[in-house]
């Protein structure tokens, strides 16, 4: 009975802890306090969504290597408003970006990163007929020209309350309050041009002179949104091309889960099976465990969050056999125990301790490998997320991997010992 005792807290703990980690993979949304998780994260392949690669123009940079960054970091200000889930943006070599979005679709993606979004207004001279650049006496008393690098990263869209159509209002910092009110003071009547990129937003007439705040009109919905994100992240320090553009389907992505997931489960039940026939009461506990150790892996996977792609599922497939085999390990030193003529709780605790080396030896050459990929995928030169989100599946899995054969089987192991299943030695050794 002292045993039985020892193992009680253990056993309790390792029952809540699959029970929690079950009820966290059945829920769609978790909301615990602050803490909020919608879902399994899915990667780009699995989800759909939008690949882009761009080439920055950096023959006017003065200094390129900045420049790229800069463009990189406009890009991300931008795609972090959408508050997209683990949108991927990537310098590779010298003047490109790697761009990849879960759930936006190529075009929306295009006009939203592809712009250069300088913003600048035009005048129409007394007598003429085309725009012309406006400019205006800035603080230090020189003549500048009114663009958007004056403008606070605080726009936003609303809806005018005369046509219901929307319209973006933006606010002028003190040197552009400065210098749009003299512009318009000075164009009282007259037509005010907008632009962005050198193309002709909206026209608006000038009513009275405004100093520091203005909308844009003329736009829709979606237009208004992602001009209204650009203005907010700033325009890109250098002209950007999309040299490559392609779109995965979310449908496509959704018959790959399922696949995945068919792949997976059969998977596991071969392994299951294999364990039951070959090694008998042994393999029905590593059985039991595997399914324990599913359930944390999964759990952790959509607490943390992993993103998981169609590598980082094959990642966890092949951890589920990274599990199995340490116990295997253990079992056949158990094995040999018993044929040395070890009872039946002396072999099991000598086949954990025999194993254990091999195990952490194996396992640590493993998460070194892990480490290699995750290093080589974080690379802009050459890097690629499916690498590195292989690499922190196969790790998380094979850390936790650990967890279920060392300690989960052993304590299911020892529970076995205190049934009338011990009394039948045969029931322990492989066929």
């Amino acid at each position: 009975m002292g045993l039985l005792r020892r193992l009680n807290l253990p056993l309790l703990f390792i029952l809540v802890l699959a029970a929690v980690c079950v009820w966290a993979v059945a829920q769609e949304n978790i909301r615990l306090g602050d803490f909020r998780r919608e879902g399994m994260r899915l990667g780009l392949d699995l989800r759909g969504g939008s690949h882009l690669v761009l080439q920055a123009d950096l023959s006017q940079a003065n200094n390129p290597v900045e420049a790229l960054r800069g463009a990189k970091e406009v890009i991300e200000r931008r795609i972090n408003a959408l508050g997209l889930t683990e949108p991927v943006i990537q310098t590779q070599g010298e003047d490109r970006i790697l761009v990849q979005l879960p759930g936006v679709g190529a075009s929306e993606a295009r006009a939203l990163i592809g712009a250069t979004a300088q913003l600048d207004f035009r005048e129409v001279p007394v007598g003429g007929a085309d725009f012309v650049p406006a400019t205006a006496l800035g603080d230090d008393g020189l003549p500048k020209r009114l663009t958007g690098e004056y403008l606070k990263p605080n726009s936003l869209v609303s809806l005018d309350t005369t046509t219901n159509l929307p319209v973006v209002n933006f606010e002028f910092n003190s040197e552009g309050g400065r210098l749009f009110a003299q512009v318009t003071g000075r164009n009282l009547g007259r037509p005010l041009g907008i632009f962005l990129d050198d193309q002709l937003l909206s026209a608006p007439t000038v009513q009275a002179q405004i100093s520091d705040r203005g909308v844009i009109t003329g736009i829709d919905v979606t237009g208004a949104r992602n001009l209204s994100i650009q203005l907010n992240a700033g325009a890109l320090p250098v002209p950007v091309e999309v040299i490559q553009e392609s779109e995965v389907d979310a449908v496509l992505g959704a018959d790959s889960i399922r696949q995945s997931l068919l792949a997976g489960a059969v998977g596991l039940a071969v392994v299951f099976l294999f364990m039951v026939i070959y090694y008998r009461v042994p393999g029905l506990v590593a059985g039991a465990a595997l399914l324990v150790y599913t359930a944390i892996a999964l759990a952790v996977f959509k607490l943390i969050p992993v993103t998981l792609t169609l590598a980082g599922i094959a990642a966890f497939i092949l951890s589920i056999g990274m599990a199995v085999d340490a116990n295997i390990l253990v079992f056949e030193r158990m094995k040999e125990e018993l044929r040395a003529g070890r009872s039946l709780g002396a072999a099991m605790e000598a086949g954990f301790a025999r194993a254990w080396s091999s195990i952490r030896d194996s396992n640590v050459s493993t998460l070194i490998t892990c480490a290699i990929l995750f290093w080589f995928g974080s690379q802009p030169a050459f890097g690629t997320s499916l690498v590195r989100g292989f690499a922190v599946t196969l790790g998380l899995g094979v850390l936790i991997s650990m967890f279920s054969a060392l300690t989960v089987t052993r304590i299911f192991l020892r529970l076995t010992l205190r049934t009338p299943v011990s009394r039948r030695p045969r029931l322990f050794t492989p066929m």
